[in-house]
Order: C-alpha cells, then structure tokens, then sequence
C-alpha cells in the first residue's frame, strides 16, 4: 500500500525525535514510512504508525510489542514512556527492526499529524459538523447528497472524538473531493482541537442542546464551545447556523467568515413535509414528492442541515432528490424492525432533548395496538440528572403508553415521578436479565416498543427477542464496536 508519510516528515512536523536500529540481521529498519495509523493493537495493520495513548484505564505503551508483531512499521510514543525501563521500547523496537518517533504528548501527536497530513490536499472542501443531536444523521444524509456528484471522504460511525476525526482524517485520499467528518465533544476544549485539525471551509451547527450538560455545565458553555469549531475561520469559510436555535445570535457573534442560517424558511424549493409514521418521512422538494426513509418530524431538522451543506459545495437539486432517496437508517438511530412486535430502536443516543422527541414521535403515531415505551438512562447528564429524569418520567406518566420499564439507576428518578401520578404502569430495574425476562413476558404480537436510552445501555440488545427476527438476534449480544 501507499505510504501516507514517511517517518521524517511525520517527526519533523511533531518536532519529535525519530530513531531507528539495525535490527538482528542488520537491515537498517524501514523508515520510509506507514500506510496507516491505529490506536489499538488488536486492529492493526501491516505497513501501520501504531500511536500509543495513554487512557484513564490503560496505557498504549505497553500494547507497543503486540502492534509491531501485527506489523506496524513504527509507533509514535511519548519521550517519558521511552526512558521507561520497564517497558523496554527501544529494545522492542531493535528486536522487530521498528521504527519510533518520540514526541511530549502522543494525543497531540496525532492530532497533529492528521492536521498536517490534511493540508496536502489542497482541493479537498472540508466540512465540520457538531451540535448537541444529529452530528452523525446530518453526516449520512449530506455525504449521500453530496457523494451524487461528488468524491467523498467522512468519519466512519461516529468516529467524532479527540482521537476518531483524527484517525479518520487518514482515509482521505487524492481522488476525494469533499471531505466531511463530525466533531463530537466530551470535556472542554475538545472542539477547538478538532478545528485545528480539520481547519473547516464549511461548518455547521446542528443545535445546543443538553446533550454532555454534566461534563460542561450549562448550555451557555455547550454553546460556547460548540462555536469553537467555527474558531480557525480565516474570513473566506463558510458557517453554517440553525436559524431558530435560541442560541442563534450568539453563535454568529465575531464569526471570521460568510454567515448563513438554515431552516423551513430558508429554501424556496422545500414544500410540504409530511409525517408518514413508521413508514419515513414525504418531503415536497421543487414539485417533486421525495420518500425520505427515517421516521419522526424531529428530522426534517438533519435533512435540512444536510441540504445547507450540499448547496455550499455546490450540487444540483437531482442529487438533493437523488440523495435523500437513498439514505437508509444507521443502527441504532430511528431503525423501525418487524416481527412479533414493531420495534422502534432509537438507543444509540439519548438526552432530554432526543428523548422528548422520541416519545413525541411514538405519541404521534395511529397505533392499534399497545405501546410498550423501554427507556434508558441519560448518561453524562452530571448534577442535572435527576431534574431530568424527572421531567421525563413526567411526560411518560401522561403519555399513551400502555406499559413503560425503566433500565438503569439514573432512571429511578424518573420511576419515582411516574409512580407518584397514581400510574402502577412502570417497571424499573438495573439488571438487563430481569428486564428482557419482564418484557418477554409482558409483549406480544401486534404491540409497538420504543427501545430509547444512551449507548451505554446497550438496550439493542433486547431487540432479538422482541422481534423474534434471527437477524435481530444475531446482535443480541454484541458491543457496539462490533454491530456499528
């Protein structure tokens, strides 16, 4: 395979210092370079830059000697690490005949040189999106408009963070024309690390929402760094701002660049759209009726960021059309599965927000059965997790359901408040066996589930028996590294 960059212009470009050794046959060892990069030694290729991290639970250093038995060609690892005895890199690296580039921070180390990597494509238009809900749908849906026409790169998944844009940054190659890759956001400043490697032509903001509230604070601070991704702009890039976000004005404030609004008003050609329940979306678009197949009014919002994206690139309205025809639900967001009962698995992501219109969507359905709501914890909800709850377990006690089992500690809260309105309707628990079990027994055919609640709660994992489907079941027991 091609090499991405040799091992002298990545040490260069980190300021780092590379070293090689002759290994047990002499052979000077390969310095040419690497044809990719990897943070987990499991996942390794031959020919990969192997970048050690070193995580809260554990450290990459001293998965070094794994990634170079699978064939990485070097590893980027931090100089404290180095003179490390214990873990004896440079004695690992002789022995393979490997190659190490040293630098302070390996985290920085690839961030820097995905940016770095970047800038040689100078025809690339990249686009950066982030917001609190929709980053990875209003990634799909765009990448399908705009790839119509158009060569494109994107993050796989939701490879957003700290290290998965980076990683992705690495796929693209000389034939790609648009890149575009979501920026997610964990812990402060996040964002503005992600801008600096992608350095945005075009970048978008989906919403501000309460989606990491327990990490940052408030939506004030969401809101200020989610503006961050705007904070590389050189005067000639493009922002991209929800027009009826509350925090619409402030997100434009001091904006070094072209500012443009999206929503229902901002496009001459958008029509009627049109809540077709389980069946998707109709979306009236230049006189034309478009079926669009992910359910729920809530969105009409992603496909309209999606549609503000592709205009700036520019494509034609036959791939707007085109595109939004073809786009299929990810797992895990607003997939609808048949069977015994009608499954609606929206459990990859899960806040106040995404949680009220999931419900407002089930709510809106014409069901003739019974409705049977599975909701899990909001996870990183921090000291407004209970509040919360709460209000969720609020609407739930007022809505159509005819039965709602609560899954995790966090939605105790939520309990509590349902069983206070007189309703005996609810079941909760922290024990995934109990809750499949109760359910099993409780469901049966014709009813409809809403299975939503954060990734954490791996609550796909009930959708096997649910539809009784062996497709379903085949990821009953499955992470989500492995069925995403």
């Amino acid at each position: 395979m091609e090499n991405l960059m040799s091992y002298g212009e990545l040490s260069q470009v980190l300021g780092g210092r590379l070293f090689t050794w002759e290994g047990k046959q002499g052979a000077p060892a390969n310095k040419e370079g690497f044809s990719s990069v990897s943070i987990d030694s499991r996942t390794t290729l031959p020919g990969a830059l192997f970048v050690a991290l070193k995580g809260v639970v554990q450290d990459g250093h001293c998965f070094v000697d794994a990634a170079f038995r699978a064939g990485a060609t070097g590893a980027l690892v931090a100089f404290s690490a180095l003179e490390n005895p214990v873990l004896g890199l440079s004695g690992l690296a002789q022995k393979y005949n490997k190659v190490l580039v040293a630098v302070e921070d390996t985290l920085k180390g690839l961030q820097n040189a995905a940016a770095a990597y970047l800038k040689q494509f100078s025809n690339l238009v990249r686009v950066g999106i982030t917001g609190s809900t929709g980053k990875t749908t209003t990634k799909e849906i765009a990448a399908a408009i705009i790839g119509r026409e158009k060569n494109v790169v994107m993050n796989k998944g939701n490879l957003n963070s700290e290290t998965g844009l980076p990683l992705s940054v690495f796929d693209v190659r000389r034939h790609h024309e648009v890149g575009i890759f979501e920026a997610g956001m964990n812990r402060k400043g996040e964002i503005a690390e992600l801008a600096r490697v992608l350095n945005p032509d075009v970048a978008l903001i989906t919403n501000i929402g309460s989606a990491h509230i327990g990490i940052l604070g408030s939506k004030q601070v969401i809101a200020e760094e989610k503006k961050k991704i705007f904070s590389e702009f050189s005067g000639t890039n493009t922002a991209l701002i929800p027009a009826d976000d509350e925090y619409r004005d402030f997100l434009a404030q001091g904006v070094n660049g072209k500012l443009s609004f999206y929503g229902e008003k901002s496009f001459a050609e958008l029509g009627e759209i049109q809540n077709r329940g389980l069946e998707g979306t109709g979306i009236l678009w230049d006189g034309q009726w478009i079926r669009f197949a992910l359910p729920g009014r809530h969105i009409v919002s992603d496909v309209l960021a999606a549609i503000a994206i592709a205009r700036e690139i520019p494509v034609s309205g036959e791939a707007i059309r085109g595109g939004l025809e073809s786009v299929k639900p990810m797992f895990g967001r607003d997939e609808v599965l048949y069977g015994r009962t009608t499954v609606i698995r929206d459990c990859i992501n899960a806040n106040p927000e995404s949680m009220e219109r999931a419900l407002e969507f089930c709510e809106s359905l014409d069901w003739p059965g019974r409705r049977v709501y599975v909701i899990g914890e909001m996870l990183e909800m921090g000291e407004s997790s209970v509040q919360a709850h709460e209000k969720i377990g609020g609407l739930l006690a007022n809505s159509k359901a005819d039965m709602v089992y609560f899954y995790g500690k966090e939605t105790a809260a939520a309990a509590e408040v349902f069983k206070s309105s007189g309703s005996s309707r609810c079941f909760h628990t922290c024990d995934m066996a109990e809750l499949s079990r109760s359910l099993d027994a409780y469901v049966h055919s014709g009813d409809l589930v809403l299975l939503k609640g954060s990734k954490g709660c791996e609550l796909w994992k009930l959708s096997g028996m649910l539809t009784g489907n062996s497709r379903d079941q085949a990821v009953s027991n499955l992470s989500y590294d492995e069925v995403s």
